[in-house]
């Protein structure tokens, strides 16, 4: 029953409620003051019970239960263990399963955001065989017919018996033990590439990369792995055999094709190795293994060979990448301006140019596809504030038959959001006063071969001749910065590729002297660097000499500098001294490649520990790869069975 007004009122006697009711209800009005009492005692005795459960218990009450199951708290790094809550959850259903491989299997991806598979590695010894119980598994030699074991060799999923190995796994240097575990984590994400035009290359040949460039296609991981982790619940490249053995697996839901409008069905699909057929005089011919009733498709090379010519290709696929950064079909929400207005949708076969060239007042010019844009465009942003963006969860690709102009007057601003621009260079006039690229790339060397190498590598991506404007680039890849010394620079978790650590990524616009004051935080940058104010540098990793003429004004802190870089102050910067020989590792430095400016497990600590916050320097600083490490060795210690160690390997 509920102690509400109406229900302790109905229960006093009528003669007392007709009699209340002719002096103006003064009965009522204290039983309605009784009534919020025992409403109040109510709620507390409700909450009282809903604190013994862990789904429903205040907030304050969340650290209680923890210290009553000995939960230890983790770096609130990832989306699974920033909440406390969700952790104490996790850990009473972590500990029915203590011990086991799924458990670890599931703690690994939890704790740290990434896919992971837990290998038990004594399961994978070759043992002498007692023939009344054949263990088929335990083959002292594969089976040479067996193309899932050979093809799998040597990654986490190789199913191949070895023989003992005595070195410490914790230390990564030996596997195959009794007691020893493995956890293979994959670091990149496979993001997606939604209905974009293949490139074309002539009449049968494309490639699915919207800069015309080689590129692996990556598996899309399912949702709900399966225990243990399987090829397609993880972030991986797609082989040419193992798309050829289980094209269904992968076809339609990792990658997929549309030729004249029409879905290609997977029949009509064939796996073949597309790489460049040399004559003898070691010039490319064509590409190899051409089949001629098919659609032929290198998942390694992202290519693709139609049997006879096609009027359209249109292709989705995913491709992979360490962080949102550069732009991409993922969530920009938080980045758009969502009250600027009006919106000017732009859809192919519409032109963008059209759009900017009708602008009379502030306004947002927003690209609906992902469709690729060849045009030349000229921008003039007069006295507005104007955004050029992608829609949010869009990607599409401007090729710019030339340099992109922007010009404006002193106080417009100007903001170009999530595009993928090549073939030209941003060249800034006039007096715009601000101008911001958010999760932007601007190609390094403006344009890729098909290869991925630059075609114009000393050609910078930025330039700015327009006095007095301040430029903020945040989550952008782009090459070159060249900026008069009226400028204000300042950039944030990006990358800047001079494509060589001889190059100038930063300096004046005939790279002869100092740029404008700049200021740079958890970038990468490739190139030296020329400023004339270095107002501040943290986190940051700068590949080549970097100089500043003013070094009274500034600050460099937390960041990897060459030695002989000439700079402000210094706190906490690697190296420490000159006799001290510390240079960063990388996965790779070619842009286009999944691993590219991403730090290599073997940097040393000085570097990949080394920010502020002890997570890495650079560009992905914000992935707190150190501190999701950590995470999962606190968990280990707990939930590692006795007598067993744990090896941490990066599969990707």
């Amino acid at each position: 029953m509920s102690f509400d007004i109406d229900n302790l009122y109905k229960l006093l006697p009528a003669i007392h409620r007709i009699r209340d009711q002719g002096q103006g209800e003064p009965l009522k009005s204290l039983l309605t003051v009784i009534a919020e009492q025992i409403a109040a005692l109510e709620e507390d005795l409700d909450q009282l019970y809903d604190d013994q459960f862990i789904e429903t218990c205040a907030e304050w009450v969340v650290p209680y239960i923890g210290d009553l199951i000995g939960y230890r708290a983790l770096y609130g790094v990832t989306s699974t263990v920033r909440s406390r809550r969700a952790e104490v959850a996790n850990t009473i259903s972590y500990r029915r399963g203590k011990g086991t491989a799924a458990v670890l299997e599931r703690l690994a991806r939890d704790v740290t955001g990434w896919k992971a598979r837990v290998v038990e590695f004594f399961q994978l010894l070759e043992c002498t065989q007692y023939m009344n119980h054949v263990r088929s598994g335990h083959n002292s030699m594969p089976h040479l017919r067996d193309w899932q074991t050979l093809e799998y060799m040597n990654t986490p999923f190789d199913s191949a018996a070895r023989t003992v190995d005595v070195r410490r796994i914790s230390v990564e240097r030996g596997k195959y033990n009794i007691p020893n575990v493995g956890i293979f984590l994959w670091r990149l994400n496979a993001y997606p590439v939604t209905e974009s035009p293949a490139v074309r290359l002539d009449d049968n040949r494309y490639f699915f990369h919207p800069l015309g460039m080689n590129t692996p296609l990556f598996n899309y991981p399912d949702d709900r792995p399966t225990f243990p982790a399987k090829p397609v619940d993880v972030p991986m490249p797609i082989s040419r055999r193992v798309l050829d053995k289980d094209l269904s697996e992968y076809y339609g839901r990792s990658f997929s094709l549309k030729v004249n409008g029409a879905d290609v069905p997977s029949d009509q699909v064939r796996v073949c190795d597309l790489s460049n057929l040399i004559d003898s005089s070691g010039n490319v011919i064509g590409w190899a293994h051409a089949p001629k009733d098919k659609i032929a498709i290198d998942p390694l090379l992202g290519r693709i060979l139609l049997p006879e010519p096609k009027s359209s290709v249109v292709v989705s696929f995913h491709y992979g990448f360490s962080a949102d950064i550069g732009g991409g079909q993922y969530d920009r929400k938080a980045t758009l301006n969502s009250e600027l207005r009006p919106v000017l949708p732009v859809r192919s076969p519409e032109h963008i140019q059209d759009a900017l060239s009708s602008l009379s007042e502030s306004c947002v010019v927003e690209i609906r596809d992902n469709s690729r844009y060849d045009e030349t465009l000229t921008l003039d942003v007069k006295d507005y504030t104007v955004e050029l963006r992608a829609e949010d969860e869009h990607r599409p690709t401007l090729v710019l038959g030339g340099d992109l102009s922007i010009a404006g007057n002193k106080g417009a601003e100007l903001t170009i959001n999530g595009l993928l621009i090549a073939g030209g260079t941003l060249k800034v006039k006039g007096k715009l006063g601000k101008l911001r690229l958010r999760h932007c790339t601007l190609v390094p060397g403006v344009s890729l071969s098909m290869n991925g190498k630059p075609e114009h590598p000393d050609q910078p991506s930025l330039v700015l001749e327009s006095p007095g404007t301040v430029v903020e680039i945040d989550h952008c890849i782009l090459g070159a910065i060249r900026a008069i010394t009226e400028n204000e620079v300042t950039i944030r978790d990006s990358i800047v590729d001079a494509l060589g650590l001889e190059s100038v990524a930063y300096s004046v616009p005939e790279s002869i002297g100092p740029g404008s004051t700049l200021i740079v935080e958890n970038s990468t940058v490739i190139g030296a660097v020329h400023a004339l104010i270095l107002e501040l540098a943290s986190n940051t990793i700068f590949l080549s000499p970097i100089t500043a003429v003013r070094r009274q004004v500034g600050c460099v802190r937390f960041c990897y500098l060459p030695p002989t870089s000439r700079t402000p102050r210094r706190y906490r910067c690697q190296p420490e001294n000159d006799t001290k020989v510390i240079r960063p590792a990388f996965t790779s430095l070619q842009y286009g490649d999944p691993g590219y400016c991403r730090l290599s497990k073997r940097c040393s600590a000085e570097i990949s520990r080394g920010a502020d916050d002890e997570s890495e320097m650079g560009a992905f600083h914000q992935l707190y790869q150190p501190q999701r490490l950590t995470n999962l060795r606190i968990r280990l210690e707990e939930y590692l069975r006795f007598s067993l160690e744990a090896g941490i390997f990066f599969a990707s």
